[in-house]
């Protein structure tokens, strides 16, 4: 089934600011900002060879704000981008700033002007939505191809999409960048007679559809699915594990709140204005929010109020050093804000791309993973968590704990065996600090940058 929406023009970022400041003036207007994106998008999935589902579709989002004579603020979202649209949108805007809320006042960012990072992201040409079907359909057939047992690959797609994003104020801030990424997703499902069914996949990013490591993603997701079908109970117990990059970042973004100052403002996170400064996890902790790292495909130079993406340290030697700013919470710390917001009357916060890894100059746990080698060696089993489930409903981020269950395999005399059916408990902070240590080089995930981590003492329920 093929299915289009209407047509968005592009953004053309200093274009839409004259007219917006000649529209602005006719509403009586002398506040206000703007954040837009438009995009075209194309996607393919299949089943057993045949189209599913082949969706072609051009977006626009726009978000503008305006101050009031008494500093209050209006907002208002729109897709029309003709000066009749525009100028409804500034009065409706204007109109609703009589009712903005007199406790959360959002400014501009005083980094709104400044100058941005230079990133290397190549403009790549779409491809057909026919090549992209083709290719595909080739995935899958190569991936039912792996193993007897793979029976369908249920979840897939492959995508393409071009994106502008824009944000202009008032006092002359123009920003504008232009992306094309892709990606593709596999997730296979396998069974054997008498067994229940295993699943497992990967995911791939690029900057273009032909850029893509489709191979790759095929033998990721047959390797992992594979490594499943062999499985057996698990007894209920405390065990050291060792999570997949994948699964330890999935459960520090579950737990963002704690480097999230709006969250810390609003009563909603662990953390507290006090807690800078504290030892929240082990020595040889160093965490960082990192949207520019070049392996971070679709990394935003700015966010939602024009301030610069920049690097940032959360946790360095383990002690929280900063927090995640808008504008709006930077002033309320003394700080500059950090290039973490979103676009709204209360703007929200949040993280970009993780960088998880040894703090500088340390042994990045060396010595624990030796205590742990010499000490219990094959005797007692080793718990490796592939990946988590449920985090929507499993996690209490505002109060630390979480129960998660887990796809993974338990290791005992050095053989692994994938877990039938088990949950992985506990409370992050303890979690953070009861860390052993850090195992190979770190992966890019679409999330961040990790390496294996080790940690000790984790509550596991299972069948057994």
């Amino acid at each position: 089934m093929a299915t289009t929406e209407s047509t968005a023009p592009s953004l053309d970022a200093e274009v839409l600011r004259q007219r917006l400041e000649q529209l602005a003036r006719g509403e009586g207007v002398l506040r206000w900002d703007l954040g837009a994106s438009c995009g075209t998008d194309t996607s393919v999935q299949v089943d057993r060879g045949e189209a599913k589902q082949m969706k072609g579709a051009q977006r626009s989002a726009i978000t503008l704000r305006v101050w009031n004579d008494d500093g209050l603020v209006g907002i208002t979202s729109t897709s029309d981008l003709s000066d009749a649209g525009l100028a409804r949108a500034l009065a409706v805007a204007r109109d609703a700033s009589d009712y903005g809320n007199v406790d959360e006042i959002p400014d501009f960012s005083p980094l709104a002007t400044a100058p941005l990072p230079v990133l290397e992201q190549p403009i790549r040409p779409a491809v057909s939505i026919l090549s992209l079907l083709d290719t595909l359909k080739e995935a899958e057939r190569d991936l039912l191809g792996r193993h007897p047992a793979i029976g369908t690959v249920p979840y897939n797609g492959l995508a393409q999409r071009s994106s502008d994003r824009l944000y202009i104020n008032s006092a002359g801030a123009c920003r504008q960048q232009r992306l094309t990424t892709a990606s593709l997703y596999l997730y296979a499902r396998a069974e054997e007679a008498g067994r229940k069914p295993r699943s497992s996949g990967a995911v791939r990013l690029a900057y273009g559809a032909d850029d893509l490591d489709v191979a790759g993603c095929v033998q990721e997701a047959a390797e992992r699915t594979i490594a499943h079908l062999d499985y057996a109970p698990i007894r209920t117990g405390r065990y050291t594990c060792v999570f997949s990059p994948e699964a330890f970042l999935d459960l520090i973004g579950a737990f963002s709140s704690l480097f999230n100052a709006r969250a810390v403002l609003d009563g909603v996170s662990l953390s507290r204005r006090e807690s800078l400064g504290e030892q929240l996890a082990v020595p040889f902790l160093s965490l960082h929010d990192n949207g520019l790292h070049p392996a971070n495909v679709g990394a935003a130079t700015f966010d939602g109020e024009g301030t610069p993406t920049r690097r940032l340290s959360l946790v360095d030697g383990g002690v929280l050093r900063h927090f995640l700013h808008s504008e709006a919470t930077a002033r309320a710390f003394g700080v500059a804000p950090t290039g973490h917001a979103g676009l709204g009357a209360k703007v929200s916060v949040g993280p970009d791309w993780f960088e998880v890894g040894p703090t500088p100059g340390s042994d990045g746990g060396a010595a624990g993973l030796d205590r742990f080698a010499s000490d219990v060696g094959g005797s007692q089993g080793l718990v490796v968590i592939d990946s988590l489930s449920a985090l929507h409903a499993g996690v209490k981020a505002s109060q630390g704990s979480f129960s998660l269950p887990f796809d993974g395999w338990l290791v005992e005399g050095g053989t692994p065996r994938s877990i039938e059916a088990a949950t992985v408990a506990g409370d992050i902070r303890t979690l953070l600090r009861s860390i052993i240590g850090f195992e190979g080089p770190a992966k890019v995930t679409p999330d961040g940058l990790c390496p294996h981590v080790w940690v000790e003492g984790l509550s596991i329920t299972g069948d057994a």
